[in-house]
């Protein structure tokens, strides 16, 4: 199977200048997904909970962080 980027979808989005940008974004990952065989599509949708799962552990780390660090001065 596969190996999709979503790491490459999440910073354009994050970069991205407006929402109008940030969605036609969204649409290509939605385009993706639609032009796939239905037998991929359920590894496309494992791959994508495990990286988001992943980053918001990451966000909420940094998050933490910086609340920490914060709360020092």
């Amino acid at each position: 199977m596969p190996q999709y980027d979503f790491r490459k979808f999440h910073y354009r989005s994050i970069n991205a200048a407006n929402d109008a940008e940030r969605a036609a974004i969204n649409q290509e990952l939605k385009d993706l997904y639609a032009s796939l065989p239905e037998d991929e599509k359920e590894e496309f949708n494992q791959q994508l909970q495990t990286f988001l799962a992943k980053e918001m552990g990451r966000l909420k780390s940094d998050y933490e962080s910086v609340k920490g660090n914060l709360g020092d001065n």
